[in-house]
C-alpha cells in the first residue's frame, strides 16, 4: 500500500537521478504495450501575475516544463493511465514519470518496484527539507527586540 499521496509523487520520484527513472520505466513495461495519449513534450511555462493598482495581468518569467500521458496495456483487463508534469526540460523524464505515475496509481504488475523507489524519494525529500529548516532557524531574527527603548 502507497502511504504518499499522489500529488507528491513527482517530487519524491525525482530525488533520484534521471537515468534510473527513465531504466525503471523501461524495465517495468517490457511486457505492456505503451500509448502515447499525449506526446512528451518540453517546454516553458510562464508565471503571471495580477497587479493590485489596475489589476494587470504581466509576466514575471518563464520556467522550464516538460509533460506526457500515457496508457499502458498489459493484457487480459490490466491497463492504466498515467500523467506528468515536471520543471525540467526533458521530455523522456516526463514520459518516465508518466508511466510510473500510471503504474502506481493502477498498482499494475511489479508497481511494488516502482513504490520503493517512490519511498527512497521521500525519504530523501523529508532529509533535505528537515535540513533546510535547521538551516532556516539558524537565520530567523526577533524584531521586537528592535522596539526596546533602553533609559
Amino acid at each position: 500500500m502507497i502511504n504518499i499521496p499522489q500529488k507528491d509523487w513527482i517530487r519524491a520520484l525525482t530525488a533520484h537521478p534521471t537515468h534510473d527513472l527513465i531504466r525503471l520505466a523501461e524495465t517495468l513495461t517490457r511486457d505492456a504495450t505503451v500509448s502515447l495519449l499525449q506526446l512528451p513534450q518540453a517546454g516553458l511555462g510562464l508565471i503571471t501575475l495580477q497587479e493590485s493598482a489596475f489589476h494587470d495581468q504581466f509576466y514575471l518569467g518563464e520556467f522550464p516544463l516538460s509533460s506526457c500521458q500515457v496508457e499502458l496495456d498489459y493484457g487480459a483487463d490490466l491497463r492504466g493511465t498515467g500523467h506528468a508534469q515536471v520543471m525540467a526540460d526533458d521530455a523522456e523524464l516526463a514520459k518516465a514519470l508518466a508511466i510510473l505515475d500510471a503504474i502506481l496509481a493502477h498498482q499494475l504488475p511489479n508497481w511494488q518496484l516502482a513504490a520503493q523507489y517512490l519511498e527512497q524519494g521521500q525519504a530523501k525529500r523529508s532529509q533535505l527539507d528537515q535540513q533546510r529548516n535547521q538551516i532556516l532557524a539558524k537565520t530567523r531574527v526577533d524584531f521586537a527586540t528592535l522596539d526596546a527603548v533602553e533609559p
